[in-house]
């Protein structure tokens, strides 16, 4: 049978995929006013409708649904209808459109826990951008942050075109408002505790139920030895990845001094290939399980997200986890091309929901790695006698660790002929034969692993535009998220081995050269790493920058190291009255009024 959570455009979990609510909003003067107004109203809000399904999707594939209001609000009667129509139709995105003047507060959306914007057309022949800034100023005063959207140039009336402007913000927002709607109601899964006293494994259930809506789950590492002992997996499924496995998933070099024999390590082979089934099934459940007469198990968790502790107690006897944290984060498996899953190493839950935000802004799997060292152009030149040169001539860092870093990040995807990573519909069956091709199962470094296990080798490509994201707790402050857009880059074999084995050569390597801006923590490579605040990032396929502070000010983070242009920065209209001088400053005194959009 085959597992269900490989079918297209399936919600493996629980709670409907959120959809977007759009409020056609007018101006309720009756004999003449209104009625002048209906059809250009509704049809705005029609236009919008059809523009972000066609441009949206869900994670699982899904062209996103939009739920529109079943008459033009003009008071309060016909918003309280919109808004109980939404309720039933479960809505979790809140668009306000209208090209005139309207009743401010008697229409506004009134939901707090809902991202809201508002589009006021640009138009002369009614006041859009008047009421949009009267709206504005009544959703700061209740204390309900909402973006504002107003094109540039003054259309038409009768203009059914959406301008590239407004376009370019519907986008930013809606991508941002889905985002944290499909967290909400989620799961986090710790498989484990807290892995060799890392702090982001030290999982915080405030900061997940106030900021994100999630609930927290978890289970023992025992969890896995008692579904092997008691064979609570599909032993078909099993018996069909391990074969894929074996022809798939390659063995590279083996740099222990003492070498595990070949039955110890088909034996290896074998348990982390059920660890990662098993894995999965923790996360999302398995209805197969049920047919086997595990009722409980076939449920799952309703983990959007999950983290495996692994170092030291289970690894310190046990295979590793990489090859369950790198299979289940890539883009296809035994089952075939689908959507990846969302595990992070060493149970580091805020690396894991950094992962979780680029997965859900961009539709792709997502790179976890260690921070880990930086090269300047002086060392490289020292240690390799080579000058860095073209992205990578201000010094590179080096992003290594084993673990979760998908498959996908092998850069073997093409995009215009370029390498990428792409959302898995977009996948074809030769890409991701190409991501496997690329990479190698080395044994697992016994000084880290002592049971053994495989972990990934293989290099990024070079010349994928990439954003380096990460979320750390500040006691006194909270969550503040941070963000390095850059691009990967590659280095001629022979430097780029010199490099490689000076640390473990074994695990997957990606050169990452962040862009400088002169300022602050982007004045040089070296000052991105040392104002980085964790030892691990999560990394993302495109620059998207914009969108992660968008979702950061919904979910009131604020952000503390961008190199994002100001001109991109897309946030609530309210967050102007904290200031629009010193932006940052301005964005941590809004999260800090507004307080988390869950509630303390």
């Amino acid at each position: 049978m085959e597992n269900a959570s490989s079918k297209p455009n399936l919600n493996r979990l629980q709670g409907s995929l959120p959809k977007i609510g759009i409020r056609p909003v007018i101006d309720g003067r009756r004999k003449g006013v209104r009625e002048s107004l209906e059809n250009q109203t509704m049809q705005m809000a029609k236009n919008a409708a059809r523009f972000l399904r066609e441009n949206l999707h869900y994670s699982n594939g899904k062209s996103v649904e939009c739920v529109i209001a079943d008459s033009c609000i003009g008071g309060v009667a016909e918003a309280a209808a919109c808004t109980e129509k939404f309720a039933r139709e479960g809505v979790g995105v809140s668009l306000t459109v209208t090209p005139c003047w309207c009743y401010g507060t008697e229409v506004m959306d009134s939901d707090p826990l809902i991202p809201k914007a508002v589009w006021g057309f640009n138009g002369t022949e009614r006041p859009g951008a008047v009421y949009l800034a009267a709206a504005l100023a009544g959703y700061s005063q209740a204390g309900l942050p909402a973006f504002g959207i107003y094109g540039k140039d003054v259309q038409d009336a009768n203009d059914s075109e959406i301008p590239d402007d407004v376009k370019e913000k519907l986008l930013l927002f809606t991508t941002a408002a889905l985002a944290a709607a499909q967290i909400k109601g989620k799961s986090y899964l710790s498989m484990g505790s807290v892995s060799m006293g890392i702090a982001g494994s030290v999982v915080d259930p405030n900061f997940f139920r106030n900021y994100l809506g999630m609930r927290n789950e978890s289970v023992d590492m025992t969890e896995f030895v008692r579904r092997i002992d008691e064979k609570i997996y599909d032993e078909a499924e099993y018996e069909k990845a391990l074969a894929w496995t074996k022809e798939h998933c390659k063995e590279g070099e083996d740099t222990n001094k003492n070498k595990s024999s070949r039955e110890r390590k088909d034996q290896e082979w074998e348990m982390v290939v059920k660890m990662a089934i098993i894995a999965r099934d923790l996360m999302v459940g398995n209805p197969r399980l049920a047919e086997l007469g595990f009722g409980e198990e076939a449920l799952g968790h309703n983990a959007i997200l999950s983290g495996f502790q692994g170092q030291r107690q289970w690894t310190d006897h046990f295979p590793n986890g990489d090859f369950l944290e790198a299979i289940l984060n890539s883009s296809f498996d035994w089952n075939g091309i689908r959507e990846p899953y969302i595990v992070a190493t060493e149970n580091d839950s805020l690396n894991g929901v950094a992962m979780l935000f680029g997965h859900l802004l961009t539709n792709t799997a997502q790179i976890f790695s260690d921070v880990r060292t930086y090269w300047s152009p002086a060392a490289v030149k020292r240690v390799a006698g080579y000058d860095l040169e073209g992205m990578a001539a201000n010094g590179i860092i080096h992003l290594i660790n084993s673990g979760a870093t998908t498959l996908d990040g092998t850069g073997k995807q093409r995009l215009d002929g370029k390498a990428a990573m792409k959302p898995f519909w977009e996948i074809t069956d030769k890409e991701a034969a190409d991501c496997l091709e690329a990479t190698k199962w080395c044994a697992a470094s016994r000084e880290y692993f002592r049971g053994g296990g495989f972990s990934s080798q293989f290099l990024t490509e070079g010349g994928m535009p990439v954003t380096m994201s990460r979320i750390n707790l500040i006691r006194g402050l909270g969550p503040v998220l941070q963000l390095a857009e850059g691009y990967t880059v590659s280095l001629p074999s022979e430097v780029d081995n010199l490099l490689q084995r000076r640390t473990d050569p074994t695990w997957p390597t990606t050169w990452f050269a962040p862009v400088l801006n002169g300022k602050d923590a982007f004045t040089d490579v070296y000052s991105v790493m040392a104002n980085w605040g964790a030892n691990h990032g999560a990394i993302s396929y495109g620059h998207i920058g914009d969108k992660l502070i968008a979702l950061a000010s919904i979910l009131r983070i604020p952000v503390s190291m961008h190199n994002v242009p100001e001109d991109k920065i897309f946030r609530p209209s309210a967050w102007r009255a904290f200031g629009t001088k010193d932006l940052e400053g301005a964005d941590y005194r809004a999260c800090m009024n507004f307080g988390p959009l869950y509630g303390k």
